[in-house]
């Protein structure tokens, strides 16, 4: 292999080898991890300048980062554009950039390690061949729609010409990533291959001469017709998805997309500024930068426990219900061993049975990796576990009496430096501590069902919570990949104390006559992941009744219909009907005759040509306003009072722990948004 070239080059390294062929290696200068900042594009340029000069026989793109490939362009530099011509001049150089790295002669290929992003997997898109490496840190993606935005250096063209429209649109529209098995699959990646030989495989297919990868000839077929009258069949049902989640007028990006695509041929610089779907109306939409702001502040939590170098191996877990269990679950997905603890091995059976499914799917149906995952989680009815954990949480149910007496245990048998942590969602921290004859062990770790799916974790830090307490129990609250919001010890902490009031007055309604349905679909249209009766129905309206007093202030009382309901024993989700009916865990609504019959019915009268239920009553105007303004106010309290140290954390934290509408940036930027003038 010859020397390394003479280079003036910040943030590229470039090799060549006596056969010809060149590494292009990208270790972007003073990060930790790969962005295609203005500097590293226009530094590209030059390199493929020196390049030109002197071709190789062929390239090999990779990244000298052990953090990864490349995780997108530089969302900073995103964030301070402050028109729309310096947005269309960053989207033409990386659109100009990307093309003249598809039309080199010789052969090119993106070796890719470890996460793959956005603008990095549009640059690997405008490679000839790609090869992924089969680790579990290998992800690809084009994400760009998480953030109101749309892949406009070539992603929008190369993706559905690489894998066809259907499965490219799929991906950009949710923003999903692939691992590298699939990546494969798709024909997103040429091979994938373990770590110890890509070196050589990339070697192999650079030099190979093979011709870059072509669609299968039915594929071809599909893509020729998409020419024609198939092509808008195939748009329009990519549109129907995308409106299934969300509404153009909320979430403008994902329909962009597909218009893109399908009159634009993929090429964003080509639309008229007066189309819906233009650089100049997607970067100018509130929710693009509102979406820019939440990805803000998911940084922002991320960054918590980054202090800490608590690296916990064992984790006792007591209370083998839905949340003990799944706590527990979690904690041995993340590699760490578990001894969960209730009354007995009956009572901690379905907990485990359901972390079996949980690692399942996971593991993506990988059966010697189920096995090791349940190997580390160990049933303990006799807690003898507690005594050589390294963090200990207690989930039982809400009883101050019960929890004194358990903690008043495990601070006896657990070890000294141990994290002593409940999951409490309404006590008071120091009211559980006076168990503790060292109250500064106690800090709150809250998380919020269901526990796999949802990213936040109150840590909740007591009068007495000793600052190192408080530390390693953010720390460990990263190390299982969730994200760590710092609150101090009040009823309902920050997100059971918005939720409250905001069910409460959903409720409300509900007792004034406005149907369950209509609520609910008022909440959905503005933007909820789901509307607050059916929140109440999932929570379990038992729940809601215990907590309901102590969350939605003083002098609130529980509607009369919801204690009805619950003196019959219709708890909601959990008992198969609530304010709404349940059939296999799947909720059944309607405002017809047919709702009342359930799915059967409702299935039937489809099969007749019947509608399946008459048309939903129109929304009152001003009942999302209604609904939300105790949510707002709550927020609000939560931030004076202290609860939360600013209002941007209160934010990130209705965000992630509630799914507050995500294109507003949050309630509290969503009230100073609405006292703006347009």
């Amino acid at each position: 292999m010859s020397a390394n070239m003479q280079q003036d080059w910040k943030h590229w390294r470039l090799r060549r080898e006596d056969t010809g062929l060149a590494w292009l290696e990208l270790d972007k200068a003073d990060a930790s991890a790969n962005v295609l900042s203005s500097e590293v594009m226009s530094e590209f340029a030059r390199v493929l300048d020196a390049l030109d000069a002197a071709p190789p026989k062929a390239l090999v793109i990779a990244s000298a980062k052990p953090a990864g490939f490349i995780a997108g362009a530089d969302i900073e530099e995103f964030s301070r554009l402050d028109s729309v011509l310096a947005a269309r001049m960053l989207v033409e150089r990386g659109w100009l950039l990307f093309k003249r790295l598809a039309a080199l002669s010789y052969p090119t290929l993106a070796l890719i390690r470890g996460h793959c992003m956005g603008g990095g997997l549009e640059l690997a898109l405008a490679c000839r061949y790609r090869i992924v490496v089969d680790e579990p840190g290998t992800k690809l993606a084009l994400p760009e729609v998480m953030l109101g935005i749309v892949p406009g250096w070539g992603g929008m063209l190369r993706l559905p010409a690489l894998i066809g429209p259907a499965a490219a649109l799929d991906l950009m529209l949710t923003g999903k990533s692939v691992d590298a098995k699939k990546a494969k699959r798709l024909g997103l990646a040429d091979d994938c291959v373990p770590a110890r030989v890509m070196e050589s495989a990339a070697r192999i297919v650079a030099l190979g001469g093979k011709p870059a990868r072509k669609l299968p000839v039915q594929e071809r077929a599909t893509r020729w017709a998409m020419n024609g009258p198939l092509r808008k069949m195939v748009a329009d049902k990519a549109r129907a998805q995308a409106a299934r989640k969300v509404s153009r007028a909320n979430y403008p990006a994902p329909f962009a997309i597909v218009d893109i695509w399908e009159k634009y041929g993929g090429n964003a610089l080509d639309v008229p500024a007066s189309d819906p779907s233009s650089l100049d109306a997607i970067f100018t939409s509130p929710t693009a930068r509102n979406l820019v702001r939440v990805f803000h502040l998911q940084e922002r939590l991320k960054a918590f426990g980054k202090d800490s170098d608590f690296a916990p191996r064992h984790v006792h877990v007591v209370g083998a219900g839905v949340m003990g269990g799944d706590i527990a679950a979690v904690c041995a997905l993340r590699g760490m061993t578990v001894t969960l603890q209730d009354q007995s091995v009956e009572r901690i059976a379905p907990a485990i049975a359901r972390a079996a499914k949980l690692f399942d799917r996971r593991h993506k149906g990988d059966a010697k990796q189920v096995r090791f995952t349940l190997d580390r989680l160990i049933p303990d009815p006799k807690g003898e576990g507690a005594a050589r954990a390294d963090v200990i949480i207690e989930a039982i149910f809400e009883n101050l009496d019960a929890k004194r007496a358990l903690f008043a245990d495990l601070e006896a048998r657990a070890k000294p430096d141990a994290v002593l942590a409940t999951n409490t969602s309404s006590l008071r921290l120091e009211d559980i501590a006076t168990a503790l004859k060292n109250p500064s062990r106690l800090v709150g770790i809250h998380f919020f069902n269901p526990v796999p799916m949802l990213p936040l974790v109150e840590v909740v830090q007591g009068e007495a919570t000793d600052a190192e307490v408080l530390r390693r129990a953010t720390g460990f609250v990263r190390r299982i990949d969730k994200l760590p919001l710092p609150v101090k010890s009040a009823p309902g902490f920050l997100v059971n104390a918005v939720l409250g009031p905001y069910m409460l007055e959903a409720l409300r309604c509900v007792e004034e006559g406005v149907a369950p349905e209509t609520v609910d679909a008022a909440l959905v249209e503005f933007g909820m992941p789901m509307g607050p009766v059916e929140l109440v129905d999932t929570v379990g309206l038992d729940i809601a009744v215990a907590a309901g007093k102590a969350l939605a202030g003083e002098g609130a009382e529980p509607p009369a219909r919801l204690l009805k309901l619950v003196g019959e024993g219709k708890l909601g989700r959990k008992s198969g009907e609530g304010y709404y009916r349940w059939v296999d865990g799947k909720v059944v609504k309607g405002t017809g005759k047919d709702a009342a019959k359930g799915l059967l019915g409702g299935l039937l009268s489809r099969l007749r040509g019947k509608p399946a239920s008459e048309a939903p009553p129109p929304i009152p105007a001003g009942l999302a306003e209604r609904v939300l303004a105790p949510l707002l106010a709550a927020t609000r309290r939560c931030v004076e009072q202290g609860v939360v140290a600013d209002a941007d954390l209160a934010d990130a934290g209705v965000i992630f722990g509630t799914g507050f509408a995500p294109h507003t940036g949050g309630p509290l930027n969503y009230c100073e948004s609405k006292g703006k003038p347009d």
